[in-house]
């Protein structure tokens, strides 16, 4: 997983008065849960938008003055309802012998046989519910679609990949081939012996 370093101070004052003040300084309070300590810090939202506005999860080294540094992820982002500004942030402390849980992009790999065929690819799910240690989660989770025909679907219980658990459920289809009005009809004209 990349890391991103980003500059933090720490907040001296909480409640809502100091909040309002410090967004309009551009900078966005966040909170770092972790499991010795829960830390109030306050961040630029130029850097907070580099781990929000990706597909990929980020992991932020968090370099807080006078504190010293903090590896976390994202949990939670809150968005003020009319500008879609960041209004605050939760994130949650990672270390290397602790999972954790995080959402994870779907990548698609080949080209599907059903589609070859006059199929229609459909991707439900972009991203999966996954858990595990920081190193071993990768950037994507690669789906290879190439043997998928018409009327077949790959599902979360199809998967495996070493080091990470899907939280998911296992029944639900992450990407499926349909039968086209196109591919229908070639299948009925091919067809031996029907009028």
């Amino acid at each position: 997983m990349k890391t991103l370093q980003i500059p933090a101070i720490q907040r001296e004052n909480l409640g809502k008065a100091d909040s309002r003040d410090r967004r309009r300084e551009g900078l966005v309070p966040c909170n770092v849960y972790g499991a010795q300590s829960h830390l109030h810090i306050l961040v630029d939202e130029r850097h907070l938008k580099k781990l929000v506005y990706t597909p990929e999860v980020i992991v932020a080294s968090l370099e807080i003055e006078g504190v010293g540094t903090h590896r976390a992820v994202v949990r939670e982002t809150q968005f003020h309802p009319v500008t879609d500004r960041i209004i605050h942030m939760d994130l949650v402390e990672v270390t290397d012998d602790k999972p954790v849980k995080v959402k994870l992009p779907i990548r698609l790999v080949g080209n599907s046989a059903g589609v070859k065929a006059g199929g229609k690819l459909k991707t439900v799910m972009r991203k999966l519910h996954v858990q595990g240690l920081v190193q071993d989660l990768p950037d994507f989770v690669d789906i290879d679609i190439t043997p998928l025909e018409i009327g077949q679907a790959i599902r979360v219980r199809d998967l495996n990949v070493p080091g990470i658990k899907f939280l998911d459920s296992p029944g639900n289809v992450i990407v499926s081939v349909a039968a086209t009005r196109a591919s229908r009809q070639e299948e009925a004209a091919a067809a031996p012996g029907k009028k």
